[in-house]
């Protein structure tokens, strides 16, 4: 049998598409690949269930993909509730309760393989308690972290940023925090989980994921590349170097991204339309406006109304993904669910779509993102800044204005904004308060479309881009050669077993 890898991608659409891009590598390099699923109907999550049926369909040829089954306690009690990350109502209990009952199903999966064939299980960093398993089998556990090292970095500090005694993060509100290799970021832009009581039970149990992705494995894979995020980089590295008497030092941490979806990679039955209108507009004249899987679901009907505004008083070319407000879905029903189809009408403003026809394409659901920013039309992105929606940009050299919703997106746009730091971005003020006014968004688009900035910062992200493409060169790529890195020392742990 031939050396194997066994993934354990985590729930939702952003943490399971890279690590699929990840398998890509994996069999490039001769690897056979085998991934573990948690039964995507088990969470209820409509557009993460239609992705692995999708992503499944196109690599099953490739890919050994097995579904565990569900734990035996569960099939004697109603599911749990949707803990998915790509929700606005994700629960992180609900979730890690979800991967540690599954554990047994996972160690049986493993077990029934030859297990010296078994070269690794990488499993996601929200599923580190899955590493319990590969121990326990003496296989080499791996972390795999699908967002920014600046992020990786400060889930891996968190039990020294908040020493017993002092204020919480929660209490610290706006006060800066000042860690080595990153910009000064507000407490506030911490994951919802650490703004919490300190004494409550989620609290705990994100300060003690911190823990484990630190100490808990063989080494953690992160979804960047080292020229994105030098700095963190090198404060990483460094905190290996260090020694001494002071805390336990990180695992050997590899930058292997940029790993996002290449175009052409769908099998779509037919190019989506709103390619067709793309092609019958100016290069780079497009403001793309989409907010990832739970789209603009976040948004009340009255910031869709104020976006409208704002868009039309720019003057500029707009491609924009609506989705149905979670408020005005009838029934209860799942907005991310395609049969949820926002009623244009009713929530934007009386005649937009008459007046803006002739520059706008306003699409419901869905737009095929990867190839949306790569067109030579598309000019800007206005983001919820997840991560691989970051990368997507990045590679297609597509300058960002950024407007966060939830979870770490807040420190994603702080580090894409610094121009000491990323430089690829703008921050769309006033998402801090729940609403981005539309005179807001007028002055953001004619700023990256018009002015002097606008141009130093396409600039920026160009260089980026390049810079991207550079990493997985052959011959020198720094993602390249740290990804052999980690199959180097994969493989060392295989002969020492």
């Amino acid at each position: 049998m031939k050396k194997t890898m066994v993934l354990y991608p985590g729930l939702a659409v952003s943490h399971f598409l890279p690590m699929m891009q990840l398998a890509d590598e994996l069999l490039g390099r001769g690897y056979a690949v085998a991934v573990a699923l948690i039964d995507p109907a088990a969470h209820q999550q409509v557009a993460f269930t239609a992705t692995v049926d999708r992503v499944v369909s196109s690599k099953k040829h490739a890919i050994r993909f097995h579904v565990l089954p569900r734990p035996r306690v569960e099939r004697l009690r109603r599911p749990p509730p949707a803990t998915t990350t790509d929700r606005g109502d994700f629960s992180l209990l609900g979730y890690l309760d979800l991967v540690k009952r599954h554990n047994r199903c996972l160690h049986g999966f493993l077990a029934s393989m030859p297990l010296r064939d078994v070269h690794a299980l990488v499993v996601d960093s929200l599923s580190v308690d899955a590493l319990d398993v590969a121990q326990g089998l003496g296989v080499p556990g791996y972390v795999f972290h699908p967002g920014n090292a600046g992020a990786f970095a400060i889930f891996l500090q968190l039990s020294l940023i908040r020493r017993e005694g002092r204020p919480s993060f929660r209490e610290l509100g706006d006060t800066p925090l000042e860690l080595p290799g990153l910009p000064s970021m507000p407490a506030s832009h911490l994951w919802d989980e650490l703004l919490e009581d300190p004494e409550s039970e989620v609290y705990s149990a994100i300060m003690a994921l911190g823990r484990k992705n630190s100490q808990y494995c063989s080494g953690i894979l992160v979804n960047t590349f080292e020229s994105l995020e030098p700095r963190v980089a090198s404060a990483l590295r460094g905190s290996r170097g260090g020694g001494g008497g002071g805390p336990a030092l990180p695992p050997p941490f590899y930058c292997v991204g940029p790993l996002v979806e290449k175009p052409g990679e769908r099998d779509d039955e037919r190019r989506h339309e709103c390619l067709a209108w793309l092609d019958g507009q100016p290069d780079r004249s497009v403001v793309f406006l989409c907010f990832g899987s739970t789209g603009s679901a976040n948004h009340s009907a009255e910031q869709l109304r104020e976006i409208a505004v704002g868009l039309e008083r720019s003057g500029h070319r707009f491609l924009w993904v609506v989705r149905a407000p979670v408020s005005t879905v009838v029934g209860g029903g799942d907005p991310y669910d395609p049969r949820a189809e926002p009623d244009l009408d009713a929530l934007l403003p009386a005649g937009f779509l008459h007046r803006t026809s002739g520059r706008s394409a306003v699409v419901k659901l869905w737009a095929p993102q990867v190839e949306v920013l790569r067109h030579r039309a598309t000019a800007a992105f206005v983001t919820h800044c997840g991560w691989n929606s970051v990368l997507e940009g990045v590679a297609a050299g597509v300058p960002m204005l950024c407007w966060p919703l939830h979870a770490e997106q807040r420190m994603n746009k702080a580090l894409m904004v610094a121009e000491a730091e990323m430089g690829v971005a703008v921050e769309m003020a006033g998402w801090q308060w729940g609403l981005v006014a539309a005179e807001e968004v007028e002055r953001r688009v004619r700023q990256v479309m018009e002015s002097e900035a606008g141009g130093e910062l396409r600039a920026r992200v160009a260089a980026q881009k390049a810079a991207a493409a550079a990493a997985w060169a052959d011959g020198g790529g720094s993602s390249r050669a740290a990804f052999s890195a980690f199959l180097s020392d994969v493989d060392k742990r295989q002969l020492a077993r």
